[in-house]
């Protein structure tokens, strides 16, 4: 069983919607707390309604008091307030196999998040993640240092492992070319995730697919990196399967359940240095 700690999609691709269905396709029942409620579709976001923390920590109690979770991720959590709320309970050892999608950038490069909000990510909840996820835009929000390439990508791995954190992937989907590698400091060793990049325009919710299936296998009882190579390998196949959808005037949303017929891509794991 796996929590999701995250906002509400509208149009389904992305969110707490992704997370759930990503949960279902990896054999593990979901469950979930809403920290935001999104007017949303696949070309733009019309407004974000920010659930009141008090009520976000109702939420978790109530799932963590009768639910035998065993896997948590977050993603959207809207406010300062609210991942000073999530921290409290990692810090009192509540959220197992906690995997942390700092979604703190949208991807038209708009913050996401208020002032304050990257100092509680840094100081309060990385410290107590078993694996953090940034994408390269989020990771230079984090470190306050440019990501640009995979040299960069290295170092804000590395300095985001400072935090505590036994796993940090920065996701390279932002990088040009024809390949997607992630860089992984795993327990203080670097390694590459690479693979072959998937074209389609039906890559909304590829962040959240990624952190929800990790979660997924660490709920199952795989270590950390062999979770995180399961869960690049599911991303991308659901990528390939949805990479002839037509929905929606903007980014569509991936195939979760292997409904297209597109091949099932594995990566390559390096250990190098860039």
């Amino acid at each position: 069983m796996a929590l999701t700690i995250a906002g509400s999609d509208s149009g389904g691709g992305a969110g707490l919607q992704a997370d759930l269905k990503t949960f279902a396709a990896r054999g593990v029942f979901g469950t979930s707390v809403v920290t935001a409620v999104t007017a949303q579709n696949t070309a733009e976001v019309l407004g974000v309604h920010v659930v009141d923390p008090g009520f976000v920590d109702l939420q978790i109690e109530a799932v963590l008091s009768d639910l035998p979770v065993a896997a948590v991720k977050t993603g959207m959590l809207a406010s300062p307030e609210t991942v000073a709320v999530v921290a409290r309970w990692a810090a009192e050892g509540r959220l197992l196999n906690l995997v942390v999608d700092p979604v703190l950038v949208a991807s038209t490069g708009r913050p996401l998040l208020g002032e304050g909000a990257v100092a509680a990510y840094v100081r309060l909840l990385l410290p107590h993640a078993a694996v953090v996820t940034p994408n390269m835009r989020e990771a230079a929000v984090l470190t306050g240092a440019a990501v640009d390439d995979v040299e960069d990508m290295t170092r804000a791995a590395r300095r985001l492992a400072e935090t505590g954190a036994r796993v940090v992937v920065v996701k390279g989907g932002h990088l040009a070319g024809e390949r997607a590698p992630d860089v992984v400091v795993a327990d203080g060793e670097l390694r590459i995730l690479d693979g072959a990049r998937v074209p389609s325009r039906n890559d909304h919710g590829t962040g959240c697919t990624l952190s929800a299936a990790t979660a997924a296998h660490l709920a199952q009882g795989a270590e950390p990196l062999a979770a995180l190579v399961e869960a690049k390998a599911f991303v991308t196949a659901a990528l390939a399967g949805s990479s002839t959808w037509h929905l929606g005037a903007g980014h569509g949303p991936l195939d979760h359940f292997g409904w297209g017929s597109g091949p099932s891509t594995g990566e390559e794991t390096r250990n190098d240095e860039p």
